[in-house]
């Protein structure tokens, strides 16, 4: 991580020694894995930008931006409706840690024996290595885990915090409390910022976010070609990059990558790692900083060519109507959005496991590798129900369990090579 940035990171009291121990870790990492690809789009050299100066050029951006009266609000999952954070003018940004680096400062308060997202993220905010904690106006949690509620409640005390109640079913009762969390979110918001939501506002925030899915599922759907032009870990970049990049900004660089996309296709120029067996990920998201499963799978020869994850398919899939039937049609109709999203942490779950046959088929793949974080109860159980699914439509999987440390790199490379070579039989 370049040092340009230094004064503001010494302005907003980080730990700037720690904060380059840290970070310089993980910047070596992203070059191991991402930037030592063969071949690779041109055009990802702006996602790449927005990876490496997450801590840097888009703090300072937001800095501005709240010097000029707009709020930050930091997220923690992809079932806070941003487009209703964008509509008041305040700017949403992900804050998930996915490096294993500050875990140990969030074992002093916490468990040892829980999700390593919520340990990482927590981490950088109690090591004042996190750049996004002296500038945020409200942080947004929601109820998707017990590591979360739990880890919320502690967060909350200082009141600049939010909870959005994510129903575990999708019932009508279940549909009405969740609408009610949507408006309720609303109302918070108006009294943070100052301003009422307008529903003209609210509708260019809505095309906005649609026009952003759009180019993210033409983006994946260019991995559903014989031979992908973009690798598995590129598409992962693209879609970190995703959760935290100015949206009009990084929809517009998308577009213009996709348009090299199409190129590469007509040209039959793939990726490097795009001759082998097809793979898809499936279960919990690889956020910024964890490259670390689709870089062992495409060092083995593979392709990964779908991610059933919220740093995938779940992020994108399913846009949100755009109604003209005033404010409360318009809440109702991004409420209906966001509860479409198929997360694990909704009982009984039919839903998920015909999405992941539908992409496994769709995307043409040869087997499924399941990523489950270490004590991710929710998905590592489900996982049970997937394999099922999968084996009932002939698709091999595979269910690996880990962290985001490099001690389990050789097993974990000896498992998927296993894996690999039995598609090959």
């Amino acid at each position: 991580m370049a040092r340009d940035h230094d004064d503001l990171l010494r302005e907003l009291g980080l730990d700037l020694d720690l904060h380059h121990r840290i970070f310089d870790t993980v910047d070596r990492s992203f070059a191991e894995t991402v930037l030592s690809q063969r071949d690779r789009p041109s055009r990802m050299a702006y996602f790449d930008g927005v990876v490496r100066e997450a801590h840097g050029g888009r703090v300072r951006e937001i800095v501005g931006r709240r010097a000029a009266g707009d709020k930050f609000i930091g997220t923690f999952c992809i079932y806070v409706p941003e487009e209703i954070i964008l509509a008041l003018g305040a700017i949403p940004v992900a804050l998930c840690g996915g490096t294993s680096l500050s875990i140990p400062y969030a074992e002093k308060m916490l468990p040892r024996d829980i999700c390593p997202l919520v340990k990482s993220t927590l981490g950088l905010a109690l090591s004042n290595t996190c750049p996004f904690g002296p500038v945020e106006d409200l942080a947004v949690g929601e109820t998707t885990c017990d590591a979360k509620k739990k880890t919320w409640d502690l967060l909350a005390r200082g009141g600049d915090f939010h909870v959005l109640e994510v129903p575990q079913k999708k019932g009508r009762r279940d549909r009405d409390l969740w609408l009610e969390e949507v408006v309720s979110f609303k109302d918070r918001l108006e009294e943070l910022t100052g301003r009422r939501l307008d529903p003209e506002r609210l509708a260019e925030s809505v095309r906005l976010m649609n026009r952003k899915r759009r180019a993210l599922a033409r983006l994946n759907g260019f991995r559903a070609e014989t031979n992908p032009p973009i690798s598995g870990l590129d598409a992962l970049v693209v879609m970190q990059g995703a959760l935290i990049d100015d949206p009009a900004r990084f929809t517009a660089r998308l577009e213009d990558l996709n348009d090299e996309l199409a190129d590469r296709v007509r040209r039959g120029a793939g990726a490097a790692s795009g001759r082998g067996r097809r793979i898809m990920v499936s279960g919990c998201p690889s956020v910024m900083g964890n490259w670390k499963l689709h870089a062992l799978i495409e060092a083995a020869g593979a392709a990964v060519v779908c991610d059933e994850t919220c740093t995938g398919a779940r992020y994108y899939e399913n846009l949100v109507e755009e109604t003209d039937g005033g404010l409360d049609a318009q809440l109702a109709a991004v409420a209906g959005r966001y509860l479409k999203i198929e997360c694990s942490c909704f009982s009984p779950n039919a839903e998920r496991l015909e999405s992941i046959v539908r992409l496994a088929r769709e995307f043409r793949v040869d087997g499924v590798i399941q990523y489950v974080l270490q004590y991710c109860h929710t998905y590592n159980i489900e996982a049970v129900a997937v394999a099922d699914a999968l084996r009932e439509a002939g698709i091999p999987s595979l269910k690996i369990v880990t962290d985001y440390a490099e001690a389990d790199t050789g097993q974990l490379r000896l498992r998927i090579d296993a894996f690999l070579e039995s598609l090959g039989r």
